[in-house]
């Protein structure tokens, strides 16, 4: 640096001025905040994969931020300064889109979830979900329905085999998927309703016994990203909307148990 300085020295003021705004201008590039992402929790473990590529890839950073889709919609309303939303449903996104919140050409689906009940006791959850009939278990863990898309698709579950009501007084209410998940690896809840993502890797579960939903049991779990009004001048930004499309984000995506 000392060599650069007595260069400097030696300069017109007008030829210094242009260096030191072309060293500044290189300074904050090369510290640029990373870019914030809020991603909805079910999405946990497949956002971290791709995020890391995506930044060894493209020399970009990354902040995320995991939680319920209805939190984050709370939050950005509040001037949250969040760039890109990868909700757990379609209609946030929109939603914010038609509150002049959000970038609505920008939307689409970057993954299709799946609900799963879960618990931590092998062979303890069957392959047809009669378990929550047989009310053998102590708690149900779901996450918040009114705030996240994964614990309403859970209430459309019980209700669609007719034990909504009747087991009620079990249902222990999580704020969000991940912290459902929580307390079914816990063992404060016995079982509970989770993402597919979260107990299952490569098509196999890493544990316990589980019963995949059948998609006709709810609404579909369609995944939306979208562009927020903050990340409208952030080249990162689009250039993540843009890798999640890749064939590289889809392989990794699919891996977790989503599909696309």
């Amino acid at each position: 640096m000392s060599w650069l300085i007595l260069r400097l020295g030696f300069m017109s003021r007008k030829l210094r001025i242009i260096w030191l705004s072309l060293l500044s201008l290189a300074s904050l590039t090369l510290h640029a905040a990373p870019l914030q992402v809020a991603v909805a929790s079910n999405f946990m473990g497949p956002m971290n994969a791709v995020a890391s590529v995506f930044e060894r890839d493209t020399g970009h950073k990354l902040q995320l931020s995991f939680g319920a889709t209805g939190q984050f919609y709370a939050q950005i309303r509040n001037g949250a300064p969040f760039a890109i939303l990868l909700a757990a449903d379609k209609e946030t996104p929109l939603k914010l889109a038609r509150e002049g919140l959000a970038v609505e050409a920008t939307a689409f689906t970057y993954a299709k979830g799946r609900l799963v009940l879960w618990s931590k006791r092998p062979n303890f959850v069957d392959n047809d979900g009669a378990i929550p009939k047989s009310e053998s278990f102590t708690r149900l863990a779901i996450a918040n329905p009114k705030l996240a898309p994964y614990g309403a698709a859970a209430l459309e579950t019980l209700t669609k085999l007719g034990l909504r009501d009747r087991i009620a007084p079990k249902i222990v209410e999580a704020a969000n998927i991940a912290q459902s998940f929580q307390f079914v690896a816990s063992e404060n809840a016995t079982l509970g309703f989770v993402a597919m993502s979260q107990v299952y890797e490569r098509g196999k579960l890493k544990e316990g016994s589980a019963w995949l939903v059948p998609t006709s049991f709810h609404s579909p779990i369609n995944q939306d990203a979208i562009l927020l009004n903050p990340g409208k001048d952030q080249p990162a930004a689009l250039a993540l909307l843009n890798f999640l499309k890749t064939d590289k984000a889809k392989t990794m995506i699919r891996s977790f148990g989503y599909d696309l």
